[in-house]
């Protein structure tokens, strides 16, 4: 008896947390990212776009697929351009191949929140 007990407590905790993690995700996921299926393709909205050639590792870091590392790759390949040619390094999300990792595939996920004034 006490060991059917413990499986429905255990088992009524269980549902508390999914419920709980659930909860969580409704209430926070709308906040980090909001999509907008207008044209059929799901399509990452940002209020602000981010311009490669003057982000923040931090700005850098919120585009799809690109983590710390990249952020710093993109940064540091950034300033040497910068250093050796006075002028900006990206001219056009195609310019970011250019960095390790990054390919046609990652461009095309985060080609409409990037800005290149």
């Amino acid at each position: 008896m006490a060991d059917d007990r413990q499986k429905r407590i255990q088992s009524f905790a269980f549902v508390i947390s999914a419920l709980a993690a659930f909860c969580f995700a409704i209430y926070f996921a709308p906040n980090l990212v909001k999509f907008n299926s207008g044209s059929g393709n799901d399509v990452l909205q940002s209020a602000n776009q981010i311009n490669p050639n003057t982000a923040e590792i931090e700005s850098l870091i919120r585009l799809p697929d690109i983590g710390f590392s990249r952020a710093e790759a993109i940064i540091e390949y950034r300033n040497n351009f910068v250093e050796n040619n006075n002028k900006t390094a990206f001219g056009s999300p195609d310019d970011l191949q250019k960095i390790a990792g990054i390919g046609p595939k990652t461009i095309l996920n985060m080609k409409e929140l990037l800005e290149f004034k």
